[in-house]
C-alpha cells in the first residue's frame, strides 16, 4: 500500500493489563533443564502471561479502557468510536466490540466493530481509528487490542508453548485538529498465510472429532489442528526483509533518518529478531526498549504494552517522535511515525 497520512488525529493515552499469573519458562514440564535454558537464552522470554480459563482478551481490554477512561476524565458519552483488534474474539458473532461498548457503558451513538488481525494490529488499528476520526470534528475514539494466545498453543509445543502471552490494551486518540501528522506504510503478503496459522475452525475447515487429536510432528512438538501452529524461519526471513525496507521508505518520506526517532517500538516476538531490527537501523539500544523477557511475545498488544511497561514516565512528559513496527500473521506488517505529547500513560494493570 502506499504510504499515507492522517492530520489533525493524536493518540491521547494508552494503557494495558495482563493476567496475575506469571510463568516462567524454567517451569516448563515438557522439556529437560538444559534444552529449556538453551530456549530462554536463544528466544530471550525467561517468563509469560497466563490468563484464567474464564478470563478472555477483552476482559483484559476492558480493564486498561476503563481505567484509563477514567486517568483521562474523558466522558463515556464523547466517544465515537470503538474498534477491538483480536484473533481470539468472545464468540464468533456477534463482535467483541459491540459488547465492550455496552460493557464500557459508550453511547449508543458509538460505532464499533472487530479486526481480525494478529502482530501487525496496533499500526493498522490506528491508522483505521485516525482515519474515522480524521471526518469527525473533535471526535474520540478507542483502539481496544488483546489476545489470549495461551489458548490456541498446545501445552507440549516447545516452538509456540514458550513464546506466547496474553494482554490486552486500550489506546485513546482523539481529532484535536492541530497540525500534526500520522505517517502509515501498510502492507500484506498473503502468500505466506500458512506459515502462522489454525487450520480447524473456521468455515474452510468445520471442527470435527478429528480436529482434536494431538499429533507428534517431532520430538517436542504435539499439537492438534485446533492449535497454532508456527514456521519459525519463515517468520524470521519475513520480518528481515519486508519489515526493514518498509521502515526506511516510510523514514525517506517524511525526510527523517533513524537517528531523528526518539523511540522506536516494535512487535516483541523474540529477542533474535527485536536485535536484528535495531542493529539493522543502528538504532542505540536506549531506544528500543524490550519486554519479551519479562512478557513474552503478546501479540499485537505486544506494542502498547512496551511503551506502558518500559517508557511511560517519559512519554507522559514532553513531546516525543515514535515509530511504531507491527509484523506477523496474515502475513502482514505495519509500520507508524507519529508524535505524542504528554501521553496519558498508566502503569500496567493487572487481573
Amino acid at each position: 500500500m502506499a504510504i499515507f497520512n492522517i492530520k489533525g488525529v493524536e493518540l491521547k493515552g494508552l494503557a494495558a493489563a495482563v493476567p496475575s499469573n506469571e510463568v516462567s519458562n524454567l517451569d516448563y514440564p515438557f522439556l529437560e533443564q538444559k534444552e529449556k535454558e538453551m530456549i530462554v537464552k536463544s528466544v530471550g522470554i525467561n517468563s509469560r502471561r497466563i490468563a484464567k480459563n474464564d478470563t478472555t482478551a477483552s476482559d483484559l481490554c476492558f480493564a486498561a479502557a476503563d481505567a484509563l477512561l477514567q486517568k483521562m476524565g474523558w466522558k463515556r458519552d464523547d466517544i465515537s468510536m470503538l474498534v477491538f483488534v483480536s484473533q481470539t474474539p468472545d464468540y464468533l458473532t456477534p463482535c467483541t466490540a459491540a459488547i465492550l461498548q455496552d460493557q464500557l457503558k459508550l453511547t449508543k451513538k458509538c460505532l464499533a466493530f472487530d479486526i481480525n488481525l494478529g502482530c501487525s494490529g496496533f499500526p493498522y488499528g490506528l491508522a483505521t481509528v485516525a482515519s474515522i476520526l480524521q471526518s469527525i470534528p473533535h471526535g474520540k475514539g478507542l483502539l481496544l487490542i488483546g489476545d489470549k494466545s495461551s489458548q490456541m498453543v498446545s501445552p507440549k509445543d516447545k516452538s509456540t508453548a514458550l513464546l506466547f502471552s496474553d494482554a490486552g490494551s486500550a489506546a485513546a486518540l482523539e481529532h484535536t485538529g492541530r497540525e500534526i501528522t500520522m505517517s502509515f506504510d501498510l502492507n500484506t503478503d498473503g502468500s505466506g498465510w500458512q506459515s502462522l496459522m489454525i487450520q480447524d475452525g473456521g468455515s474452510r475447515n468445520p471442527v470435527t472429532p478429528n480436529s482434536f487429536e494431538q499429533k507428534k510432528i517431532k520430538e517436542g512438538i504435539e499439537r492438534s489442528s485446533l492449535n497454532l501452529q508456527m514456521n519459525g524461519i519463515d517468520i524470521f526471513n519475513f520480518a528481515a526483509t519486508q519489515v526493514l525496507p518498509s521502515i526506511h521508505n516510510l523514514l525517506n518520506n517524511n525526510d527523517l533518518q533513524a537517528a531523528d526517532i526518539d523511540y522506536l517500538f516494535s512487535h516483541q516476538a523474540n529477542k533474535i529478531i527485536n536485535e536484528h531490527l535495531r542493529r539493522m537501523l543502528k538504532i542505540e539500544k536506549k531506544k528500543t526498549p524490550s519486554i519479551v523477557q519479562l512478557y513474552g511475545n503478546a501479540g499485537a498488544a505486544s506494542i502498547p504494552l512496551t511503551m506502558v511497561a518500559t517508557s511511560s514516565e517519559p512519554l507522559s512528559q514532553g513531546t516525543h517522535r515514535l515509530l511504531l513496527s507491527g509484523f506477523g500473521v496474515g502475513l502482514s506488517w505495519g509500520n507508524a511515525i507519529l508524535e505524542v505529547e504528554n501521553l496519558t500513560c498508566l502503569p500496567v494493570l493487572e487481573i
